[in-house]
């Protein structure tokens, strides 16, 4: 057992921040899906692509695609989490899952118009390595610090994560706007570069936190490896639920991060098809939430030191139910970029505070920290997947993305109504 709060340690666990989370912005955010729709768009289909026999809407398809990756990391987490706990072997899965990430990545290298089957299904993969590596990297959250300091750590994890995917953008942005300054021929080649850059920066940079974390104990696999997997969730979940602020606090995330979620994966594609806001605009957009989402994340930290964690929640849950509510009106770019930056303000602020709010409620018990975050993980892929599955039902019956936020509105409500049931504390154990 390492001894807690080193800040060499803690800082290499935040650099896995900084190493994913280009993921997050250039991936699914930024570069790849303004790519991906000028791959895939065609007047004459209305924009519809043929996948495995079917036709569907480029844009229902990236959104299908995103609940398809959910889903089937809810189905592996239980199982992968068992056997990392079970085994000893957490920080392998966590390389594992890294690594399968970064290679996806690598891959859109190769996207062109005749390799669109094969990029979805490597996006969905992307997904899976991105998904299914947090789960280990925010279970060691709990081993390397005290409870008192899981909200500051959580934040200034997501802190280095906005500034090395803003750093990575720029420098893939430069690529795709100025592609002679690097001797590239043209834009498509420099968005794949881009790509490639993102597959790279993720495995090189993951070499820290791999190298300080926690080595793993491992232990002799047994024989009936996931047999017993299920067997110790079944009784990691029967454990949790003897603990009501727990339970109530997995109905609560599990409803606003449906929203939350929807919001960060749609939200370029929104504004680009309802708004058509140009590429320009949305990239500025984009660098704009991520530099606002710093000092976000701190005052996220700072509400949660004065008034507890549940508050601080409310607060954030409060701004983000503004958000569709104002995105169902806009008609105008500029009144877009506003809303962008309360997206920015609360977008690392509830995401650090739902993580160490749920590092706080979980029994004291290292041991199976694996498990418990896979919980957790399940609950969080489980919002994604049915947000993102409303969100691309809706607008494929009703023809318009903008119906989809009515449903983003309720969930927000809801989740702000579910947080009132929980009382705020600075300190649950």
């Amino acid at each position: 057992m390492i001894q807690k709060n080193q800040p060499k340690i803690i800082n290499a666990w935040c650099m896995y921040d900084w190493a994913n989370s280009v993921h997050n912005l250039v991936i699914t955010t930024a570069i790849f899906p303004i790519y991906f729709k000028s791959v895939t768009e065609n007047p004459a289909t209305n924009d519809a692509v043929n996948f495995l026999g079917f036709s569907v809407n480029n844009d229902s398809l990236y959104s299908y695609t995103i609940a398809a990756a959910q889903f089937f990391l809810v189905l592996i987490n239980p199982i992968s989490t068992a056997l990392a706990d079970n085994s000893g072997r957490r920080k392998f899965f966590m390389k594992l899952f890294c690594y399968l990430g970064a290679a996806s990545c690598a891959y859109f290298y190769f996207f062109d118009k005749d390799s669109i089957t094969s990029v979805v299904f490597a996006f969905a993969f992307s997904i899976v390595g991105w998904g299914g590596s947090l789960v280990y990297y925010n279970s060691f959250l709990p081993d390397i610090a005290t409870e008192d300091r899981f909200d500051a750590i959580s934040a200034k994890g997501f802190i280095f994560g906005y500034i090395g995917s803003v750093l990575l953008l720029i420098l893939n942005l430069m690529m795709v706007q100025k592609p002679e300054l690097f001797g590239i021929p043209n834009k498509v080649v420099g968005t794949q570069i881009s790509f490639l850059t993102v597959g790279i920066w993720w495995a090189l940079f993951a070499q820290i936190p791999f190298y300080y974390l926690p080595k793993d104990e491992r232990k002799p696999l047994s024989i009936n490896i996931f047999g017993s997997g299920i067997k110790e969730l079944k009784r990691i979940i029967n454990k949790l639920r003897n603990y009501d602020l727990l339970k109530k606090f997995f109905l609560a995330f599990f409803i606003y991060d449906m929203g939350v979620m929807t919001v960060i994966y749609v939200a370029t594609f929104f504004a680009d098809k309802e708004l058509k806001i140009p590429t320009s605009g949305l990239i500025i957009t984009l660098l704009l939430i991520q530099l606002v989402a710093i000092p976000g994340a701190y005052l996220a930290s700072w509400l949660s030191s004065k008034f507890g964690n549940t508050i601080a929640l409310r607060v954030e849950v409060f701004i983000w139910a503004l958000v569709p509510i104002a995105a169902y009106f806009t008609t105008k770019p500029m009144e877009f970029y506003i809303i962008a930056g309360v997206v920015g303000l609360v977008m690392g602020g509830i995401q650090s505070l739902s993580r160490s709010t749920y590092a706080k409620l979980i029994p004291e018990d290292s041991e199976d920290n694996a498990k418990y975050f896979g919980i957790y993980d399940i609950l969080e892929k489980l919002a994604t997947s049915i947000g993102s599955l409303l969100f691309g039902l809706t607008s494929q019956l009703t023809g318009s993305m903008r119906n989809s936020i009515l449903v983003l509105i309720v969930l927000f409500v809801c989740g702000f109504l579910l947080l009132m049931r929980i009382p705020s504390k600075k300190v649950y154990h």
